[in-house]
């Protein structure tokens, strides 16, 4: 697990109809093969991402594997920086909030079966904005790195991937999961709702529109009901 303060918990046991719908997937990981592979998982905020992926890091590690959790969220621009651009408008935050170079350097490259695997899990803690990119991780050659976050497939680290994976939920099911989630974080549920719906649900819209990750990721998961979640790609047989 990385070392950032920012980190939601595990869920409890799956029921028989997500854990149906997690061992396929974990099979579908499996079945990379016995080398470093990486895995993302993408979809709108509050969809579920980091829940399914300590999920999947559970299952796997009870398979034997060696598991890295890392998330996009600790690989953003620091806060003071902010002044150099825009960061918390819907275009700003798509644009400008994530360091796609750090992501690369010290984690996608590291973790790829030709790398070093020497993986850093943090570069900046987004609560703290303590810099934790020193702090590696050895990943075995056979190891498996697992990571949330949006715009997980954008061109500038889409090719590092070796299985993705979107989370779909109705946009304003974002926001109202969204609203719930941070209404603590940031003080009432009208700046949740804000932050949801003016920020993150706008820099969705242009991450879609621009890249449209739907046309081209391996697996779809349909998270609407989070105890019965549906296998949309690869379809259900």
């Amino acid at each position: 697990m990385s070392v950032s303060t920012w980190r939601q918990p595990v869920p409890a046991e799956a029921g028989p109809e997500r854990a149906a719908v997690l061992d396929v997937v974990a099979d579908l990981i499996d079945g990379l093969g016995d080398r470093r592979s990486r895995v993302a998982i993408d979809g709108y905020t509050a969809a579920g991402k980091t829940s399914l992926g300590h999920e999947l890091a559970h299952r796997l590690a009870r398979r034997g594997r060696r598991v890295l959790r890392a998330s996009l969220d600790d690989f953003k621009r620091p806060w003071r920086d902010r002044h150099l651009y825009d960061r918390a408008s819907g275009e700003g935050y798509y644009r400008n909030a994530f360091d796609a170079e750090a992501a690369r350097r010290l984690l996608l490259e590291p973790a790829a079966p030709g790398g070093d695997g020497v993986v850093a899990l943090c570069s900046i803690d987004p609560i703290t904005q303590v810099d934790h990119s020193s702090v590696t991780t050895p990943m075995p050659g056979n190891g498996l790195l697992i990571v949330d976050g949006m715009f997980a497939f954008r061109p500038e680290i889409d090719h590092h991937w070796d299985l993705r994976i979107w989370i779909q939920i109705d946009p304003e099911l974002s926001v109202r999961r969204g609203t719930q989630r941070d209404a603590a974080m940031v003080g009432s549920e009208a700046a949740a709702e804000a932050l949801a719906r003016d920020r993150y649900l706008v820099a969705e819209g242009i991450y879609l529109a621009e890249v449209d990750p739907l046309a081209f990721v391996e697996v779809v998961i349909d998270n609407t009901d989070f105890a019965k979640p549906r296998l949309i790609r690869p379809a259900e047989s």
